[in-house]
């Protein structure tokens, strides 16, 4: 029970009795004793739910009559309030101003996906629809604000430089060209220039060069030792074969034309004799050459005095006399021809002469240690090794003649 409502100043009350109708005579100044109600029956029942939340609505809430139940036992303010707040309290106020919500930004995740601009450029559109230049720089003020910031960023002419900050961030990126003379000078920075081209081409034939150059020396030192091998062992093949099969050979022989084998127990060296000194014809296929022509000419083995000059490669082309200079005197050279052995043992060596030193190669060979004629061997090659500036000169004194049929030197044998 709340407390009852001061007495308005008229001093009357809203009828004479509780059971009177709403028609009789009331308080001439207020408005309720103005206006009839239907039925004197109706205290208990309101005074129009709708007619009193429309004239809540229309302001008659503020004399505390034009809302409230009607019959009830007291006019309190309390007991107007408390049923009126329940049945007409809007859930939002009606004349209530929207308060304005600040743009809060999501965090700046890294994606590929699309995304909200940030707050500087939400802001700019939504005050007027202007966007700054730059995300970090949102330019604050007037048209000259804007322009001094852009001067910052691009210079004083506004050519559009790149901004330092992002320079550093990314060096590697490509930049476009400001204007045509520009994109002009960085294509001719691009091209490469003629001394780049001639450095360029020079290069390349060097090393064009260089893989010739070791090409040729694997020719050289490989190719060339496989193929006078493959020669010379099948030279060697057919002469013992023709030996064997009794074919006699006629006492000369043509250039180029195999006559005999020469052994060399020590080197381990087994080699076909062929008649001349010819490069193509006998050495460069990986056998030995007489010296059997013009002044050079000199005695077979099978004469009674004189000189049996030989030849060969030191390097290269099966280099047959490659380790000569190893021979000491008192080693063995055999010459095997078809029907006798010729022993000889090494007495002497010249290890450089020059290769206009013919005199080695007389009857008695000059600088042999020889001083009567005889029955001897002279084997001349190229040093140093792999050049042929001079040559080497190795000497021997014949020590036997055996017949074949009485079979193979003690040379031979052991």
């Amino acid at each position: 029970m709340t407390a009852l409502r001061p007495e308005r100043e008229s001093g009357t009350a809203y009828g004479q009795s509780s059971g009177d109708s709403y028609g009789g005579a009331g308080d001439q100044g207020t408005p309720h004793g103005q206006q009839p109600y239907g039925d004197s029956g109706a205290h208990g029942d309101w005074y129009g739910d709708g007619a009193a939340a429309a004239q809540a609505q229309a302001g008659y809430g503020a004399d505390g009559y034009g809302s409230e139940r009607y019959g009830a036992q007291t006019y309190g303010t309390d007991a107007y309030q408390e049923p009126y707040a329940q049945q007409t309290q809007p859930s939002r106020p009606e004349h209530a101003q929207p308060q304005q919500q600040t743009y809060i930004p999501p965090p700046d995740d890294e994606t590929v996906a699309l995304r909200i601009a940030d707050t500087a450029a939400a802001v700019g559109a939504r005050s007027g629809g202007r966007s700054t230049e730059s995300p970090d720089e949102s330019p604050v003020g007037g048209r000259a604000a804007r322009r001094k910031a852009a001067k910052r960023r691009h210079g004083r002419r506004g050519a559009g430089r790149p901004d330092p900050e992002t320079a550093e961030a990314e060096p590697d990126a490509p930049t476009a060209p400001r204007s045509r003379l520009e994109a002009r000078r960085q294509a001719r920075a691009r091209k490469p220039s003629a001394a780049t081209l001639a450095s360029r081409a020079i290069g390349e034939v060097f090393i064009t060069t260089g893989v010739l150059m070791l090409l040729f020396v694997s020719y050289q030192l490989w190719w060339t030792n496989v193929r006078a091998h493959a020669q010379a062992d099948k030279e060697a093949s057919s002469l013992q074969d023709d030996w064997a099969s009794g074919k006699r050979n006629p006492g000369s022989f043509e250039p180029g034309q195999g006559f005999a084998l020469l052994h060399i127990p020590k080197l381990d060296v087994v080699v076909p004799i062929a008649e001349g000194i010819s490069n193509k014809q006998v050495l460069d296929r990986g056998m030995v050459g007489h010296y059997g022509e013009g002044k050079l000419k000199t005695a077979m083995p099978d004469a009674k005095t004189g000189n049996f000059g030989l030849a060969g490669h030191r390097n290269t082309h099966g280099e047959p006399f490659r380790y000569i200079n190893r021979l000491t005197p008192g080693d063995d050279i055999v010459v095997e021809t078809q029907d006798k052995f010729f022993v000889y043992k090494m007495a002497s060596v010249l290890p450089v002469t020059s290769p206009s030193n013919v005199s080695v190669l007389e009857p008695v060979p000059r600088g042999s240690g020889f001083t009567k004629p005889g029955r001897y061997i002279t084997l001349t090659t190229c040093t140093p090794e792999f050049t042929s500036k001079y040559r080497l000169i190795v000497w021997g004194k014949m020590v036997e003649e055996r017949p074949r049929s009485k079979g193979k030197p003690d040379a031979l044998v052991s």
